[in-house]
């Protein structure tokens, strides 16, 4: 993991400095320097002490001084780093953007689960597959500090049958009946729906769960109902995406599913302000 997060950095460092940094390559000689990583707005800590590993791999002596998941105030330190000048000068702003990228998924990610578990503690928030390219592994991290469930880290992890499979093999049992057989034992299945009618469907040909995506509250409500009423309630996860904001979570909440996923602590989360500083030779 350290040695892969370097590499991110490094090239990230080759997209903001392609040709290497003009400005400190005409002003800053060889000298090693000190330097502090501070928030400028309160949050909470996560990949800290990631970053502080990558750094070393990259030459860097680096401190990590919050754990995952310790608050923090503005102007608090969260990392000491010390070494070359030019090296910290050129991956600072690198440094600085996946960082507060990472903070503002983690404060977010509380904020709604908060939100959602004073009006329903049983359900779960879940992240989703859309995050920024190449981040997804430290944004799940992120997700997870803040209280989330990760859900799929990537295709790879389970079957999630949705409605362009659907339109290409045709039916739900059928698509569920070849996924049953082709898959192991250990991945398990779910069935993307946005009726009552496709979510009986997909529980009586034996899904582990259905996503029901882009329905309103109301319309949710009336699929979760109609599946009590045929004791399947209990049967599959019953998971609900699409369109779900802030404004409009509770509202799921309270139609009760067992989860809750939501881009928008992935992709909308605000980025929490930090900032390195020099502070001595």
């Amino acid at each position: 993991m350290p040695q892969e997060l370097a590499q991110l950095l490094l090239n990230l460092v080759k997209e903001d400095a392609p040709l290497g940094d003009v400005t400190t390559e005409a002003i800053i000689g060889d000298v090693e320097v000190k330097a502090v990583l501070m928030a400028k707005e309160s949050g909470y800590a996560c990949c800290i002490l990631d970053l502080a590993e990558a750094l070393k791999v990259l030459g860097l002596n680096a401190n990590a001084l919050k754990h995952d998941g310790e608050y923090f105030n503005p102007g608090e330190p969260l990392m000491v780093l010390s070494g070359n000048a030019k090296v910290i000068l050129v991956i600072e702003r690198s440094l600085l953007n996946v960082l507060s990228i990472l903070l503002g998924v983690v404060k977010t990610t509380r904020e709604i689960v908060e939100m959602v578990h004073r009006v329903n503690p049983r359900v779960k928030v879940a992240a989703t597959r859309k995050t920024i390219p190449c981040l997804r592994p430290l944004i799940k991290k992120a997700v997870a500090v803040g209280g989330a469930d990760t859900h799929r880290l990537s295709l790879s992890d389970a079957v999630l049958i949705k409605d362009n499979h659907i339109a290409i093999i045709g039916n739900v049992e059928e698509a569920v009946k070849m996924a049953k057989g082709k898959v192991t034992f250990m991945h398990k299945i779910e069935v993307e729906v946005s009726n009552a009618e496709d979510a009986v469907k997909a529980i009586k040909a034996g899904v582990d769960a259905v996503l029901v995506d882009n329905v309103t509250p109301a319309q949710l409500k009336q699929i979760i109902g109609a599946l009590e009423a045929l004791g399947l309630r209990e049967k599959a996860i019953i998971e609900v995406s699409g369109g779900i904001t802030p404004d409009n979570i509770n509202e799921y909440a309270k139609a009760n599913p067992d989860v809750i996923s939501t881009s928008y602590i992935t992709m909308k989360a605000k980025p929490v302000d930090v900032s390195l500083e020099v502070i001595s030779k």
